[in-house]
């Protein structure tokens, strides 16, 4: 059997004061945050590197394709687990943008903390000891990219955060949690599920807008994000169950032909629809003018997923049937 890996990426888990009463930075180490378990013992033997020392925010796309290079270079020395501690506002993205390339049986599991370790009750000892102890266990293996926060073990595909400052802000909508760890070991509720994988990063040069659909909103900014050139594709955060406003369709028939337009729910969660709404700006109207539905996906997933695909260098015209594939519940 190989070691556990760890790789830290800065974040809250990894903050401290600089001196009293200035706000918390990134400081950290990867061995640090080890030595922050009381009397852990893991089954393995256990390293621990420093990829990145950042607040999650200023993590790039980039980094992340660093990042699961590093993963896989530490797979193929014999590495038996990889976990990763990051700070927690962007967990839901990262998480899923390695499950999508992350081809290994063995487990990579990301984990982070909603307090400092200088807090009262502070809960990344907790959270990295939790994500040791699922990480060596064999019920993770083949399971792709694993999310263990507040004890919870979560898909990365579903995951979702909630709340910003709560200890519980971890979800995974209506599907549920994968798993829970129990008395140091993982419980999982269901086997794995086959999974879909994406060619490799071959390219990092591009963008996909984000635009979030407000009651009364103009057209002045979808416009933009629609006929930029800087922009490879376009995920729009739709009401409900993926509807624009009716002055806003047409903008999105107009260029939906020229690039991919991704239409998702800005709700927590629930998925779009496919044929319930026939007004103006529905998704029937919608997918009508080339615009494609993003199923049980968030917008920020949505967009990862976009640009995943393009970076692995899909032609325009595979671009949506894998898209569909991993749109689905």
């Amino acid at each position: 059997m190989g070691e556990i890996t760890i790789g830290s990426l800065g974040g809250t888990i990894a903050m401290t004061r600089p001196h009293p009463g200035s706000g918390v930075t990134p400081s950290l180490t990867a061995q640090a945050l080890l030595d922050s378990i009381p009397g852990f013992v893991p089954a393995l033997p256990v390293s621990a590197h420093g990829i990145l020392q950042l607040p999650s925010a200023s993590i790039g796309l980039g980094d992340m394709i660093d990042v699961l290079h590093w993963c896989e270079a530490r797979a193929a020395q014999g590495a038996s687990a990889i976990v990763l501690t990051q700070g927690t506002d962007s967990i839901e993205e990262t998480a899923w943008f390695l499950d999508l390339f992350w081809t290994h049986r063995i487990p990579l599991i990301v984990t982070g903390a909603m307090r400092t370790p200088d807090s009262a009750g502070a809960d990344g000892p907790a959270n990295l000891q939790a994500a040791l102890q699922a990480a060596q266990a064999a019920e993770s293996a083949g399971r792709g990219v694993l999310v263990v926060m507040n004890d919870t073990i979560h898909a990365a595909r579903r995951v979702r955060k909630s709340d910003a400052l709560a200890v519980q802000t971890f979800h995974s909508g209506p599907a549920g949690a994968l798993g829970r760890m129990v008395e140091g070991s993982p419980v999982y509720f269901a086997p794995p599920l086959p999974r879909h994988t994406l060619s490799p990063p071959r390219r990092s040069d591009h963008e996909v807008a984000l635009v979030t659909m407000t009651l009364g909103m103009g057209p002045g900014l979808l416009r933009h994000a629609l006929s930029s050139d800087a922009f490879s594709a376009v995920v729009i955060a739709g009401f409900g169950a993926g509807h624009v406003p009716y002055w806003l369709a047409g903008l999105v028939g107009q260029y939906a032909p020229r690039r991919p337009v991704v239409v998702c729910s800005r709700c927590d969660t629930g998925p779009t629809t496919r044929a319930t709404y026939g007004y103006a700006g529905s998704e029937i109207d919608l997918a009508k003018r080339g615009a494609w539905m993003g199923g049980w996906l968030s917008a920020l997933k949505a967009r990862i997923l976009i640009w995943a695909i393009q970076a692995g260098g899909a032609q325009p015209q595979a671009i949506r049937p894998i898209f569909e594939i991993h749109s689905r519940a």
